[in-house]
């Protein structure tokens, strides 16, 4: 079963190559976290797994408050290991 993906008008904003930096690390398998995120309507905390870091940011797949799958990259310090 496919799981739904947050509309893009309501996705988190997402760093840019040059805000997240090189090189990029990919995990062999995701890490728990929670995130702290920023959409339109806000910031919000997300539960989630770390998919690929930096040493400045990390790209984090998250669940929004419906139970939709999104991605964004954010700063190291706006993620908590779980």
């Amino acid at each position: 079963m496919a799981i739904e993906q947050v509309p893009l008008r309501e996705q988190a904003y997402s760093l840019s190559p040059a805000q997240y930096g090189a090189p990029v690390h990919q995990a062999g398998e995701p890490l728990p976290v929670s995130a702290w995120i920023h959409t339109r309507t806000g910031h919000h905390r997300v539960t989630g797994v770390a998919v690929a870091w930096t040493a400045k940011a990390a790209r984090i797949r998250y669940t929004d408050d419906h139970g939709r799958e999104g991605y964004a990259w954010v700063w190291a310090n706006a993620v908590t290991r779980q």
